[in-house]
């Protein structure tokens, strides 16, 4: 069985989805952020797992589900913050962001027979899943993170290290406005989609 791994930040005003404002306040958008992390955390319990491991910039709150582990993020870049979270893992592992509230748990549900390695992509050029059967941190650091070219690096990456890699289904992540509303769009009964409805945009 699989490790879950979410990396993510404590939902604070002014810290999380500050391309949200404008539209939406600071408060606005750290809501959205959290009912985005709930939605992943839920999908995450619901899914097949040995460990599922909460790695947090910041302090768990009451929104943190039963049943989830939680380790600090380590100082640096992205790429060397989700490297560490891979060096905490003996076995197959999953990683995922706090941005796709849409995914489900058939999604995380993942199977190494066969490959090494699980890559989903998302579709700003970057990625929203990374699954490792056996977790080098090494396959992470120096990959240039928040840009368009993130994926494609990140798919090379694994493929120059001789490993079998399978693709995920595309997902979109959240970072605009716009993002939120097709991604609410796509998983309506959630809890991301629920707040969204309640957001009213800040007039300018």
């Amino acid at each position: 069985m699989t490790t879950l791994l979410v990396i993510a930040k404590e939902p604070l005003p002014g810290r999380v989805k500050t391309r949200l404002t404008p539209p939406f306040t600071p408060r606005q958008a750290a809501r959205l952020a959290e009912a985005a992390l709930v939605d992943t955390l839920h999908a995450v319990a619901a899914a097949p797992a040995t460990r599922r491991v909460l790695v947090l910039d910041g302090a768990p709150g009451p929104w943190l589900p039963s049943g989830f582990e939680v380790l600090p993020q380590c100082a640096g870049g992205l790429d060397e913050r989700l490297a560490d979270a891979f060096a905490h893992c003996s076995g197959p592992a999953l990683l995922i962001g706090m941005d796709t509230p849409q995914v489900t748990p058939e999604l995380l549900t993942v199977d190494f027979a066969g490959c090494d390695a699980y890559l989903g992509p998302a579709e700003d050029g970057g990625f929203w899943a990374l699954g490792l059967a056996e977790p080098d941190p090494a396959l992470l650091r120096g990959v240039p993170m928040s840009t368009p070219e993130t994926g494609a690096v990140q798919r090379q990456r694994l493929l120059a290290a001789g490993l079998r890699a399978r693709e995920l289904p595309r997902l979109r992540d959240v970072d605009t406005a716009a993002d939120a509303h097709a991604v609410a769009a796509l998983a309506p009964h959630g809890r991301f989609a629920a707040r969204l409805a309640r957001c009213t945009p800040v007039v300018r």
